[in-house]
């Protein structure tokens, strides 16, 4: 940090010693005080960087760098980072910046959360490609007749019987690409997969969404007018690793696992249902004593392993599993007792799937209870191990889902601060 900008920044916030000496310390742990930029020259007789010198010692002119000639490589190869990296400047952001930059924050006072991020909407202009950049979503419907137009504004009907005895009805989105006379075939995505938040226009019950909300009142071509990701903003709060495979392997439970991952991983067994006795035992586990309204709940059953080689026969493991582990209606309904704002899982569902308890008729009645009925939004397929290994089983989450209107869910990867334990 220059000295010149460290005297402003303490004149304008009017620290006191305390404060100062903390900034300080923070400062020089993070390398940030006393060292002028590396790039820089020191100008003759001056002991101030020379900002007409590059890093490689060249002027800084408006001549084009000469990338076709061998010879000027070592100009900007290997990087300063080393032959092997990918992350540039990224380098940069070590533990002790990162420390720095948390302690800007004062204690004792209120924190803004800002969306950074442009509102997405169909027809947002791009740079102009072949084929075309283009941003086009259609909310696809199933388990409900759609309201007038929706057809003709884009709109997909899947089926207009609800699926299963509890009458799930779905909404989901799906984006077109425009065909090129050089690319023929279209594209179809979704924000419904990998690692994923589940919005609360997803999973309703026949026409019935959150908060009473009528399916064809809020469905149009592009998504739905209400409940859209557009309203969930970027996440900040406590984290809580429930790490209920840890727990099995720390008590040798056998009986509880699957045969491991191709990578040797262990995992939890098909369709094992994930008790309030095992939440509270992860809970121990990891030193928790309670559950907070706003938390995000996460449990770890290592099924995140079967995709981690990308091994055909992992995969199809993975697809065609007779179930997954998960939570069912009663640890829903415990779970949403604490109100935490996401609850979420390292498997595709969260919910168990293949147990007996699903062979009362009903499908996805999880989501149904906590997206519907309790409006707790649902992670999916987070990767939980590096945290579990760490031992870190509270944490500082955060997530900024897609800001796309009427959108159903957001699949940016969430990320989290947590201090690794000493063993």
């Amino acid at each position: 940090m220059n000295p010149d900008l460290l005297r402003n920044y303490l004149a304008r916030h009017r620290l006191g010693r305390r404060d100062v000496l903390k900034l300080a310390s923070a400062a020089g742990a993070a390398g940030l005080v006393g060292a002028a930029p590396a790039a820089a020259e020191a100008a003759p007789g001056t002991g101030r960087p020379d900002d007409t010198l590059a890093a490689g010692g060249g002027r800084l002119d408006d001549t084009p760098f000469d990338y076709a000639d061998p010879a000027n490589l070592a100009d900007w190869a290997p990087s300063r980072y080393g032959p092997e990296d990918q992350r540039g400047t990224l380098n940069e952001i070590t533990p002790a910046k990162t420390a720095a930059a948390l302690g800007l924050l004062r204690a004792h006072r209120e924190v803004t959360t800002y969306n950074l991020g442009e509102l997405m909407w169909n027809g947002f202009p791009a740079f102009s490609t072949d084929p075309r950049r283009t941003y086009e979503q259609r909310l696809t419907i199933w388990g409900y007749p759609p309201p007038p137009g929706f057809a003709e504004e884009g709109g997909i009907l899947v089926a207009l019987e609800p699926l299963a005895a509890n009458k799930v009805s779905v909404h989901e989105e799906r984006f077109e690409a425009e065909v090129s006379p050089k690319h023929s075939k279209p594209l179809a995505a979704t924000y419904q997969i990998g690692s994923q938040l589940d919005n609360l226009n997803h999973i309703g019950a026949a026409d019935l969404f959150y908060n009473g909300l009528r399916g064809p009142d809020i469905a149009r071509g592009h998504g739905t007018i209400r409940l859209g990701a557009e309203h969930m903003g970027p996440v900040v709060t406590r984290g809580v690793l429930l790490d209920v495979l840890g727990v099995k392997l720390a008590r040798d439970r056998a009986e509880d696992l699957a045969e491991p991952a191709g990578n040797g991983r262990p995992l939890l067994r098909e369709n094992y249902r994930i008790t309030v006795d095992d939440i509270r035992d992860a809970m121990e586990f990891g030193g928790i004593a309670r559950l907070e309204p706003g938390d995000v709940v996460l449990f770890r059953t290592g099924w995140n392993q079967l995709l981690a080689r990308r091994d055909p026969a992992d995969i199809a493991r993975w697809e065609g599993a007779r179930g997954l582990p998960g939570i069912y209606l009663r640890e829903a309904r415990w779970l949403a007792r604490s109100r935490p704002a996401i609850i979420g899982s390292d498997t595709w569902a969260l919910e168990v799937l293949g147990n007996p308890v699903n062979d009362d008729g009903t499908a996805f009645p999880v989501h149904q209870e906590l997206l519907m009925r309790n409006g707790i939004r649902i992670g999916e397929s987070y990767v939980l191990d590096r945290l579990a290994a760490d031992r870190v089983h509270e944490f500082v989450f955060i997530v900024t889902p897609q800001y796309a209107e009427g959108a159903t869910a957001g699949n940016t990867p969430p990320a989290a601060l947590g201090q690794p334990r000493r063993r």
